[in-house]
């Protein structure tokens, strides 16, 4: 029945009724051997028609989520609830919680069209088939490895005819009522970079899917990603504060502890003296994510080859390298936010004050200060955090994902916080540095510090752990950092007309 709706004769998409119709007079035997009946042909409505009809089991004009159920099962086809509610929420354009025939016609025209992108990026020789080695290639190229046998499992769920091998029809037949995307959906449930904020801006760039490109929902995705970042950096402030805080000042001799740390910001500002820092911190989201996504876009047509998605290897390169534009273009900002941070009761009146007293007693180098140790932070931390995360999604996606590539908000979350964690951990002594280096440039009289020579004393005065001062509020503020993002994530998509994951 479902089959039987759609052409067999054609690889391209139905024509409209009236050019199916001239194509027919003219050469219906030559073009068109189903006659324009089942490819965009005067019957085509009728026989969606009738497939609708047998899905509208309660007769009421309207397929509900227990209609599809009930009628999908009768032709031998069987969906999760969950399937079928995306299905119903995917066409539903007037909200009542059904698809009447016209949106029955536009879901079934709008996911064809989303089907034919898969079949087109999973056809890696573009024979217009697919085997078990592109699935396997295709998988392999977003991270996620499966075996030949999984691969060969995948293809015959789909192979009507015991080939081995799905072409365009039997993609369609099998995926049409099924909301299940595959390649696309991965990259669209296992955003990470754009989701998460814990204050460093270094993590590679997330890829976006053919259709999210096509619509424009892209960039509303990273203005929720910039909105959830100001959010969540504002609510973790006090701790990032009192992080650069221990970095700076703690020591051997002034074993500055949590608590303590607490106590002495508020009883030499205030309150509101937690915050510090903050303002400048907020404001560098917006060029950083907009520079870095643009030169992340440009590094990938040099480094990439013509497949829509990068290699893991390659999304490292393109998106250390696009980190590093970013940094160098908003450094200034990054030592700001540092003296800003450290700054004593009426000592700036504001940001720009801080700048130009900056500018007048130490020169424009102050303002890179530190700038070679921040820049070598940025691989381990991109390298590692991607890694770790795409290590967790592969065991995942192998272990779990039977009928969605969507692992819920419990495991996106663990595994942004592990993967975030251990990408800081690996790059903090450079942090660290670069910290000191931004603050001891203010001091009076200081020597002039390099990177290798900081590091030395560090180790000399204060042994490897000090390398490692601030570390314990930095974890502290990962997971609310990571909560808060996510949360506040999710609701900027709806308001931003962002269709729900």
């Amino acid at each position: 029945m479902v089959s039987s709706v759609l052409c067999r004769c054609v690889a391209s998409p139905p024509p409209d009724a009236a050019t199916a119709a001239s194509s027919s007079a003219s050469s219906p035997a030559s073009v068109d051997p189903c006659g324009g009946a089942v490819c965009g042909g005067p019957d085509h409505r009728l026989r969606l028609w009738s497939l609708f009809q047998t899905l509208d089991v309660n007769r009421d004009g309207g397929l509900c989520v227990n209609d599809l159920a009930v009628g999908l099962r009768r032709l031998g086809l069987h969906r999760t609830e969950g399937e079928l509610r995306k299905i119903v929420q995917a066409g539903d354009k007037d909200l009542d919680g059904q698809l009447d025939f016209e949106e029955f016609v536009h879901y079934l025209q709008d996911h064809e069209k989303k089907l034919r992108l898969v079949f087109k990026s999973l056809d890696k020789k573009n024979d217009g088939r697919i085997d078990a080695q592109e699935i396997m290639q295709s998988l392999r190229d977003l991270g996620v490895k499966i075996s030949e046998q999984q691969a060969e499992k995948i293809l015959k769920s789909m192979d009507k005819n015991g080939t081995m091998s799905i072409d365009w029809n039997e993609w369609r037949d099998y995926h049409l009522l099924h909301p299940v995307e595959n390649i696309p959906e991965i990259i669209l449930y296992w955003k990470h970079s754009t989701i998460f904020d814990v204050g460093e801006n270094l993590t590679v760039p997330d890829e976006f899917t053919v259709e999210e490109r096509q619509t424009g929902m892209w960039w509303r995705h990273l203005v929720a990603g910039g909105g959830a970042g100001a959010v969540s950096r504002t609510c973790t402030a006090p701790l990032d504060r009192l992080k650069v805080l221990m970095q700076v000042h703690a020591s051997r001799s002034n074993n500055m502890c949590i608590v303590g740390g607490f106590t002495q910001m508020i009883r030499e500002g205030g309150a509101k003296s937690l915050w510090r820092g903050n303002g400048i911190n907020v404001l560098k989201i917006a060029p950083e994510s907009a520079i870095k996504f643009m030169a992340y876009e440009q590094i990938k047509r040099l480094v990439g080859s013509d497949q829509e998605t990068l290699r893991i290897h390659e999304r490292l390169v393109a998106g250390s390298l696009a980190g590093a534009i970013a940094q160098s273009s908003i450094y200034p900002m990054e030592v700001l936010k540092t003296r800003m941070a450290l700054r004593k009761t009426g000592q700036y009146s504001g940001m720009l004050d801080c700048a130009r007293k900056i500018l007048a007693r130490e020169g424009m180098a102050a303002f890179y200060k530190g700038y070679v140790p921040n820049m070598l932070g940025i691989i381990p931390y991109a390298g590692i955090d991607l890694a770790v995360y795409e290590t967790l999604k592969n065991a995942w996606l192998q272990r779990y994902a039977v009928n969605s590539a969507d692992p819920g908000v419990f495991v996106l979350l663990a595994c942004g916080t592990m993967s975030s964690t251990c990408g800081q951990l690996a790059s903090y002594p450079l942090a660290l540095v670069r910290t000191r280096m931004q603050a001891q440039a203010s001091i009076e009289g200081a020597p002039e510090v390099t990177m290798s020579s900081l590091f030395r004393q560090i180790l000399r005065t204060e042994g490897a752990f000090g390398l490692y001062r601030g570390l314990a509020p930095n974890f502290m503020k990962v997971i609310p950092a990571v909560s808060i993002s996510y949360v506040v994530y999710e609701n900027l998509k709806i308001t931003l007309g962002v269709q729900s994951r």
